[in-house]
């Protein structure tokens, strides 16, 4: 079982409203809106996908990573590698 399992259905919400602004920035580009306008909406997904990671980080880190490393051994090095790595990869994003 995944970490998200108990928060699937809400992860799945939020993904729908971060697909219904990236369809909203198509629509503003296509109706040939005001640049900063999109560039505003832009910020408003971006914000909204960080937020999503982050939930979705925090129940790796509580659920993944936490059963590794009370198991110990490799699989926990493995786990909490892998949890650094994505870090390491929405902190540059």
């Amino acid at each position: 079982m995944h970490g998200y399992a108990d928060s699937k259905q809400d992860h799945l919400r939020r993904l729908r409203r971060i697909e219904g602004q990236a369809r909203g920035l198509q629509r503003m580009v296509e109706e040939d809106k005001y640049c900063i306008d999109i560039l505003t909406q832009v910020s408003a997904a971006n914000r909204a996908l960080q937020s999503f990671a982050l939930s979705l980080l925090e129940e790796h880190l509580a659920h993944c990573v936490a059963e590794a490393t009370a198991k110990g051994g490799p699989e926990a090095e493995a786990k909490i590698k892998e949890a650094s790595d994505a870090i390491a990869r929405l902190v540059r994003s």
